[in-house]
């Protein structure tokens, strides 16, 4: 599983960012920090969504089951876990990622086990009964494929327009 998307074009952003560093001062830098914040942001949203929709389908008999054991909605929690985290220093480039450690420690492994497709997992913690259960496979990067030409231009458009702010 991709863990994160990063928009960069790395040649460009680092020849901005030197120039920002030498011309332009810290109103310059936060403004394009936070309109390339903005361009990530549908994204985001679009994966949390995706993740809190994401069906999640029994192979067992009919009519077995019953609610979960515990309170914590899984697709919520994994939802609330996704970041953006924008950067115009060293490494620039905006970046969407599942930071594991907001997740408890018994889910970090599972927004990566979800893009499979496939999660296995013991009966109620019972390790001699074990259930399978499906959701659709690579949701991750199938929403990120929807949105990577609409973050690319507008990346572009930002660059652009901080570029004539510097001339």
């Amino acid at each position: 599983m991709t863990r994160d998307i990063r928009i960069m074009n790395t040649g460009a952003l680092l020849e901005l960012s030197r120039r920002l560093n030498a011309a332009a001062g810290p109103p310059v830098r936060a403004a394009m920090t936070r309109r390339i914040r903005r361009a990530a942001e549908p994204l985001r949203n679009d994966l949390q969504r995706t993740v809190r929709g994401l069906p999640i389908r029994s192979q067992g008999a009919a009519g077995r089951g019953g609610p979960s054991p515990t309170t914590r909605p899984l697709r919520a929690t994994i939802a609330a876990a996704i970041r953006i985290s924008v950067r115009t220093g060293g490494n620039p480039g905006a970046r969407i990622w599942i930071d594991r450690a907001a997740l408890p420690p018994d889910l970090r492994g599972m927004p990566k086990v979800m893009n499979t497709g496939r999660i296995r997992h013991p009966v109620f913690g019972n390790r001699r009964r074990w259930a399978t259960q499906t959701t659709t496979p690579l949701w991750w990067e199938s929403t990120i494929r929807q949105h990577r030409p609409r973050m690319e231009r507008e990346i572009e458009r930002i660059l652009r327009d901080v570029r004539q702010r510097l001339e």
